[in-house]
């Protein structure tokens, strides 16, 4: 069974996603060095892309999601594709600042409110696509429920949590999104209200033990369903030698050389995964080279 059940309703009226995300998050927080409280909201940003990318019809799509929120964090990025990769990264990875009025972890006050949530689909068949909506909480759930409504018109859920550890490890991980079809009435949107309301946090339920079938069955009570797929889901990142040098051989050979007089070696940072890759003067002027001859 993999980490990601999709499911779609006997009558073709809703399909909904669960997936337990607690390896990804802890990755995150491994790779990035991450506080609490943006481990939380990096995490929630890359189980919701996940859950999002699970909509893609081809394995080469990919969608990247941006919230930018004026926040302490900075901008967080995180991009999913139909393979079942997803990789994060966060302009400030620690931030300290008090938990909300509800004793919780304040994502939304960490993230900020004050700026946009963007989804950028890069499509196999046809052209790019960037849809943009207003952060309405920064608790990212809400937001990409908002995204739907606001700018595709879809129906929408999604609910996100991240369990964070005294030891600031992962406890526990994911989320579920679940969107009417065309034609669905509203009597499914009342059940599907009543069922939500019901439920405990996303982060509870997996740090209970409950598996994504489970929960995919107590959030779609009241409906019959049907598997559509199941695939793992795992935190990788794509960056690589040859990409890095392509990169670099795009640029001016001027800048390259500046670079090389002030630093003796060229160091390039991958800022999802936190590999470098380091060209020494003589790496480069081979690379430069090759550029010339082309």
């Amino acid at each position: 069974m993999g980490n990601m059940m999709r499911y779609i309703t006997t009558d073709g009226a809703a399909v909904c996603e669960v997936l337990d995300a607690t390896r990804i998050v802890s990755e995150i927080e491994r790779i990035h060095e991450t506080s609490a409280v943006v481990t939380a909201a990096l995490g929630r940003l890359a189980a919701g892309a996940a859950l999002m990318a699970g909509m893609l019809k081809n394995e080469g799509d990919s969608l990247t999601l941006r919230a930018a929120g004026g926040g302490p964090a900075g901008t967080l990025i995180a991009v999913a594709n139909g393979r079942g990769e997803v990789k994060a990264d966060v302009a400030n990875p620690v931030v300290e600042i008090p938990l909300n009025k509800n004793g919780k972890l304040d994502v939304g006050g960490a993230v900020g409110r004050d700026g946009f949530l963007s989804v950028a689909r890069d499509l196999s068949h046809s052209e790019p696509q960037t849809g943009y909506s207003p952060l309405v909480t920064g608790e990212i759930g809400d937001d990409i429920t908002y995204y739907y409504a606001k700018s595709e018109q879809i129906p929408t859920v999604c609910a996100l949590g991240v369990l964070v550890n005294p030891d600031l490890t992962v406890c526990s991980a994911g989320g579920y999104l679940i969107q009417l079809l065309p034609g669905a009435d509203d009597s499914v949107i009342d059940q599907v209200e009543r069922n939500i309301a019901a439920l405990p946090p996303v982060s509870s339920m997996f740090r209970d033990g409950e598996t994504p079938a489970e929960i995919a069955k107590r959030a779609m009570a009241g409906f019959e369903l049907e598997l559509l797929d199941e695939k793992d889901v795992f935190y990788r990142c794509d960056c690589s030698l040859e990409r890095v040098e392509r990169a670099l051989i795009s640029l001016h050979e001027d800048e390259v050389r500046e670079i090389l007089a002030e630093q003796g070696q060229i160091e390039v940072n991958c800022h999802f995964c936190g590999a470098k890759y380091r060209f020494s003067e003589t790496e480069m002027d081979k690379l430069i080279l090759s550029k010339n001859k082309k």
